[in-house]
């Protein structure tokens, strides 16, 4: 089975769905909270179910870890791989007209992040993919890539998500880092701002809340290591969690070892 190849077109049928709801009204009619907490607006489901398309045609069986639907067992053998996906990260963007979300979909023959083996991160408005599988590179719009080798806060982009209600909290721990970086970004879909450190775009992302779903990065995570960039907990840990849509993440991406040294040590 070449997981790449149904990723693709997984992508570029969603891709296809999500655009006709993108800026619309009825993109953000809203069915009920889904597996993740949120709550699952039309432009999510019909990408899920988008996915979900594909994945029947081919007649994969698989078990899908989804952030809207949460756990779906699809086919014969569900244990047989894992597909983990965030239809829409962005969701906010997208429903209103901003052009900057992704879809984000994962593979594993085991539900744990590290145990990932193929990935792809689409950004929807723009048509361009990133991809990776195990130990064959990270690649955009198959180029491939790589990260920066800034190390310095002060000539860095660094991208931080400040969306929590304990800001004042979250400031405090970013203190020193914020003062010290003079370019700081946040775009509002972190699958594809990982992306971001993964082809150099930007030096480093930082989302320290706990709050982010493992959904969300599953697939950047895979990419941005096959890239040759750094993505662990805040401590430097590795970043190894179950694959579950109400699993939440705190984590580091950083273009080298260097500049990731640079954040900790500033870290309160």
């Amino acid at each position: 089975m070449d997981w790449l190849d149904i990723l693709k077109e997984c992508s570029q049928k969603m891709r296809k769905e999500i655009l006709t709801f993108y800026g619309s009204p009825d993109a953000a009619i809203g069915f009920g909270i889904g597996a993740g907490g949120d709550t699952m607006k039309k432009i999510d489901l019909v990408a899920e179910k988008a996915l979900i398309d594909v994945l029947d045609e081919h007649k994969v069986s698989c078990t899908l870890i989804s952030e809207e639907t949460g756990t779906r067992k699809i086919g014969p053998q569900p244990s047989e791989f894992y597909v983990t996906t965030d239809p829409v990260d962005g969701t906010t963007n997208a429903v209103r007209g901003i052009p900057f979300m992704a879809t984000a979909i994962a593979v594993s023959k085991a539900p744990y992040l590290k145990d990932v083996e193929t990935a792809l991160v689409s950004d929807i408005f723009h048509n361009v993919t990133y991809t990776a599988q195990r130990d064959q590179g990270a690649f955009r719009n198959g180029e491939k890539i790589q990260p920066s080798q800034t190390s310095s806060l002060e000539e860095a982009v660094v991208g931080v998500d400040f969306n929590t209600l304990r800001l004042g909290e979250l400031v405090a721990k970013l203190e020193e880092v914020l003062i010290r970086t003079r370019h700081l970004r946040h775009f509002g879909a972190n699958a594809l701002e990982v992306c971001y450190v993964a082809d150099g775009a930007i030096d480093a992302f930082i989302d320290i809340r706990g709050k982010l779903r493992v959904t969300d990065v599953a697939a950047s995570y895979l990419i941005i290591l096959e890239a040759g960039g750094i993505m662990v907990t805040p401590e430097g840990n590795q970043l190894d969690v179950p694959l579950a849509a109400t699993q939440r993440v705190a984590f580091i991406a950083a273009a080298n070892k260097r500049i990731y040294e640079n954040i900790k040590k500033f870290l309160a």
